[in-house]
């Protein structure tokens, strides 16, 4: 996976942006104006996704390269270390488990703003 192929698949999600909001290096993917996906576009190392708890805690147990969130809530981030380990197929899946929790915590309001989109 590379950092091309990545932004690709999160800036086609109906309502995304991306933006640099806090410093030139942390590319922030937001779906209605809310975080889903972040990462260093420098080193593309890891990416930090937001994720279930109980579902954070299987992933760590079960992946090497799946750790608490870096510089995130651990609770509810997990950052995905780029290191090959994680097969495609699942990031990809993990990319969009975040995206998804992120529409569901929306208001209904801005769900249906985003439905439109879509």
């Amino acid at each position: 996976m590379n950092i091309e192929f990545y932004r690709e698949y999160c800036i086609k999600k109906p309502g995304v942006t991306e933006s640099f909001p806090f410093d030139n290096n942390t590319l922030v993917f937001k779906v209605m104006n809310k975080m889903f996906a972040l990462c260093d576009v420098d080193l593309f190392t890891g990416v930090n996704l937001k994720c279930d708890p109980e579902r954070a805690i299987q992933l760590r147990e079960q992946y090497d390269a799946i750790i608490p969130g870096y510089h995130m809530n651990k609770t509810h981030w997990n950052t995905v270390q780029m290191d090959e380990t994680v097969p495609d197929k699942l990031f990809l899946e993990l990319i969009d488990h975040s995206y998804e929790l992120i529409v569901e915590s929306l208001p209904k309001k801005a769900r249906e703003e985003l439905a439109e989109l879509s």
